[in-house]
């Protein structure tokens, strides 16, 4: 079983959330990939939007990115792999950041 979310730049964002949510809840992780800038702005919005899905579940999601090395078609590329966690909402914890931080 893969347990990497590939992501494109063609990806549904709701589908694509819909999957890290699922793989949250059943596993506490979950790993996205994608190559390119397109591919990695529909990665985060789908992030963005799998956070509500989560929000009842009791916790939020936060991200660490990466890059990796892998072999696209006999090619060597370098992909954007976000590792996806679990974050107390904050409410559960009064002493951490409150989730999201506003944009300014």
């Amino acid at each position: 079983m893969n347990n990497v979310i590939k992501v494109s730049a063609q990806s549904r964002t709701s589908a694509v959330a819909g999957a890290i949510a699922g793989m949250m809840r059943e596993r506490g992780y979950a790993e996205i990939q994608a190559i390119g800038a397109g591919a990695v702005n529909q990665a985060i919005k789908a992030v963005t939007i799998a956070r509500s899905y989560v929000a009842d579940d009791g916790f939020d999601l936060a991200i660490v990115p990466h890059f990796k090395q892998i072999q696209v078609e006999g090619t060597e590329r370098t992909a954007i792999c976000l590792a996806v966690y679990k974050h107390p909402l904050a409410h559960d914890a009064p002493d951490k950041p409150t989730l999201p931080v506003q944009c300014v």
